[in-house]
């Protein structure tokens, strides 16, 4: 049985836009989003179940390649990431994220999280081995739709 190369293109960009939403993002200094993921997603060195988390830059944003990831209450902290600067050709009027789903299938990966409008983001520093594996996979940028607070345009893959 011969699969079209098509179909399953369309079914990573579907699966990757069924597990996410983004909600409207807080403060700009240290560029505060809320994200909303209806499915785990893997973060470097962990997992996190479905649920909302809040992503923000470190020390209010003086430390703009260091993330912090919280709970969506700001209560409990999940993990701080030294990352490196991503560029973005085009930046987006909502905040952006790429994920990348592993070969050897498991969670997707969150490699880039750009903040609105900005064109530099931040993309997440995984292990040689993960790093190797996710480059491998697919990778789906997925940009929201603040007003509607849900996934609603997604762009081709790579970025």
């Amino acid at each position: 049985m011969k699969i079209n190369k098509s179909y399953i293109v369309l079914g990573l960009i579907i699966a990757f836009t069924m597990i996410f939403e983004l909600a409207a993002h807080a403060d700009e200094f240290d560029e505060a989003t809320t994200i909303t993921f209806s499915q785990p997603v893997q973060i470097p060195g962990n997992v996190l179940p479905a649920g909302s988390y809040l992503f923000e830059l470190a020390d209010h944003g003086a430390e703009p390649n260091v993330v912090q990831v919280f709970s969506a209450d700001h209560s409990v902290l999940y993990g701080t990431f030294l990352t490196i600067a991503a560029e973005s050709q085009q930046p987006a009027d909502d905040t952006t994220v790429t994920l990348a789903e592993p070969e050897s299938g498991g969670p997707a990966a969150l490699v880039k999280w750009f903040y609105p409008g900005r064109e530099i983001g931040n993309e997440f520093v995984y292990s040689k081995k993960t790093e190797k594996e996710l480059a491998q996979g697919s990778q789906q940028t997925i940009v929201a739709n603040q007003a509607s607070m849900s996934n609603s345009d997604s762009t081709g893959a790579g970025n």
